[in-house]
């Protein structure tokens, strides 16, 4: 019954007030005689005109003062004292009033007072109360205005958890309802009118106040405690949101800007290792550094990991126009005046220009990023995967190894260990390739270095991004197989692994990252349909809202990815970076073979693409038959 008034009309509420108001006044006035008196008839009420003149004063002064246009969630001591101004007005209007009419029985002075206080106490108090109860026992639940928002719990009652309250005052799209903390000691406190309770009371007052979102003010916790708080929350079905690190606040203050979705990082629980500052500075500081695919989601987060180490210039190469101009802007912004950035637009495949970009800049140290990488897109383009994958590598290198660059740092992959697919295999044998060279080039300054990471979160073509689209579109979420598992890292914590790897140990050195504990594709789907605030359609579950619907494998999928071939891995004076040591082919023997390479790419001669990959790349293993339309000369059957 009082959640239905809460949610009425503003008028009504206005209508209500002012009905209480009528039968308070003549009981203030009734009650400051009779303790003038000490008598509880007031002398037998003598004074009854006075005690109606009362509201007929007091509720037209009320009403001009504004005290009935003020949403009682929100009064505060500037309302309380609009209260006391218009009582006092009201009470020395009808002082005169009173005094005017000449009553039967005049008014004793000490009455006026005594009416005041009384008034004050009473009209004040009753908004105080009414605030309360709103509070309390209906947070979140007063007014229209706040009719349509989100009811959120703010998880930590902090400073971080404080800001967000007072942005959240102001906001029309979150309601705070309360404060969760971890310290059990701050249950039952107060902030800003918004009650701390205890996290295991968590899911008694989402169902208790019908709670929309979990909002996580806890930027200064580990990673680790975040992941059992969003776990915490996962069978809840609500949606949770999150502040970014500290760090990545602007200037400390907390705005409503900030609110975004939970990290999948968070989810991981998986904690970043600061990176050494030596290892990121060797290859860049004051050196000119050349980063091909810079426009690419690890090309990209590259080039903002190298401009922070204060290169002397960073030449951003890219074949994509749109994601060259996009990472031009954005490095010439964080550049300065002090940092020179170049964008060339071009091919890993254009010897020629890759030779004219070096000698002209001076390069000093190569990332090579530039890679097709999309598994089932390669398999059914094999020819343009390898030659792109296979020979660009192989160019570039071999433009450094002529220009005479220092340091060549590939990104490699999991998927090329013991590969089942065409993406896989081109980039163990590009590593062959770099591993060939080194050996070859003993004589050289030059070091090649490889680097092996699994997925990205967020990178184009990952996992993260489909889910979070096919859950907006109300389902289903697409996953191969219930048991598929990937290995996960942040975009920004590989490319800074992957910069600090290539400024370690000797040329030909194959490094691999610490990828953390494998994560099942399934769960993590479950995950990201619980945070949403939905649930799973499934067996046990009819009306659930997102069905997760198994595919079965694509071609050249694995089931479970690995990062290394052999079992003689040495560690490394960074405890996420290890060395692996692999089976090398020497370069003249290698260099047959790219050669026979070459000859059956340009003439399309797919089964010799494939035979040559079999017999090159240890451990390659593929499911299928050759998939590449260009093969079968056929348009596929649409099942």
């Amino acid at each position: 019954m009082l959640q239905k008034l809460l949610d009425s009309k503003r008028k009504l509420k206005k209508t209500i007030f002012v009905a209480l108001d009528l039968v308070l006044l003549p009981i203030c006035c009734w009650l400051s005689y009779a303790l003038r008196y000490g008598d509880w008839t007031a002398n037998n009420f003598a004074h009854w005109p006075a005690y109606i003149l009362a509201p007929i004063i007091f509720i037209p002064i009320f009403i001009r003062m504004g005290m009935y246009r003020a949403v009682i969630r929100y009064i505060g001591y500037r309302a309380l004292w609009t209260v006391v101004k218009a009582v006092t007005l009201s009470l020395l209007i009808w002082a005169v009033v009173t005094y005017l009419l000449g009553l039967e029985y005049n008014t004793p002075r000490s009455v006026i007072l005594i009416f005041w206080i009384v008034s004050v106490l009473v009209i004040g108090g009753s908004r105080m109360v009414a605030r309360w109860l709103i509070l309390h026992q209906f947070p979140g639940g007063e007014g229209n205005a706040k009719l349509s928002t989100e009811r959120v719990l703010i998880y930590g009652a902090g400073s971080a958890g404080r800001q967000l309250a007072t942005a959240l005052y102001h906001s029309n799209e979150f309601s705070a309802i309360a404060f969760i903390d971890d310290d059990s000691s701050l249950s039952g406190m107060d902030i800003n009118g918004v009650r701390i309770y205890k996290s295991v009371d968590i899911s008694s007052l989402v169902e208790r106040f019908d709670i929309d979102s979990v909002l996580l003010a806890i930027p200064s916790a580990s990673r680790r405690r975040r992941k059992e708080v969003i776990d915490s929350l996962n069978e809840l079905h609500i949606r949770a949101l999150t502040l970014p690190a500290l760090s990545d606040i602007a200037g400390g203050k907390i705005s409503m800007t900030d609110v975004r979705e939970v990290d999948i990082a968070d989810l991981l629980g998986r904690e970043e290792v600061l990176p050494d500052k030596t290892l990121l500075d060797a290859c860049i500081r004051g050196q000119v550094v050349l980063v091909t695919g810079a426009g690419g989601s690890i090309g990209s987060e590259l080039c903002r990991q190298i401009i922070k180490q204060k290169p002397r210039c960073i030449v951003l190469f890219d074949q994509s126009e749109f994601g060259l101009y996009g990472i031009e802007r954005e490095m010439t912004k964080l550049s300065g005046a002090d940092i020179c950035v170049v964008p060339v637009l071009g091919s890993v495949l254009d010897s020629s220009h890759l030779i004219k970009v070096m000698q002209q800049y001076e390069i000093d140290t190569v990332y090579h990023a530039a890679a097709y990488k999309h598994v089932p897109l390669v398999e059914s383009n094999m020819i343009a995967g390898i030659r792109n994958n296979l020979f660009g590598t192989w160019h570039t290198a071999e433009a450094a190894i002529h220009c005479k660059v220092k340091n060549f740092v590939l990104i490699s992959t999991d998927k090329a260990v013991r590969p089942t697919n065409v993406m896989g295999a081109s980039k163990r044998f590009s590593e062959l390739v770099l591993q060939a060279l080194s050996k070859r080039e003993q004589e050289s300054d030059i070091r090649f270095a490889m680097v092996r990471f699994g997925n990205v979160l967020g990178s184009s073509g990952s996992v993260i991004p489909l889910f979070r689209q096919q859950i907006s579109e109300g389902g289903p979420i697409t996953v191969t197989d219930p048991e598929i598992t990937r290995y996960f890292m942040t975009i920004p914590e590989a490319s800074s692994l992957v910069i600090q790897a290539g400024s370690m140990g000797c040329s030909g050195d194959v490094f691999v990252l610490d990828m953390g504990e494998p994560v099942k594709i399934k769960n993590l789907a479950k995950q990201m349909i619980n945070l949403t605030g939905l649930s799973v359609r499934d067996a046990n579950n009819a009306d659930g809202d997102i069905e997760i619907i198994y595919t079965g494998l694509r071609d050249g999928e694995k089931l479970f990815e690995e990062l290394l071939i052999g079992d003689n891995v040495q560690e490394t004076d960074h405890p996420m970076i290890m060395r692996a040591e692999e089976v090398m082919v020497e370069w003249d023997e290698l260099r047959v073979v790219i050669e026979r390479m070459e000859l059956a790419l340009d003439s399309f001669d797919h089964e010799e693409v494939r035979q040559l990959l079999l017999g090159t790349v240890n451990g390659y293993n593929p499911q299928h038959e050759i998939k590449d339309p260009m093969f079968t000369q056929t348009i596929p059957s649409i099942n």
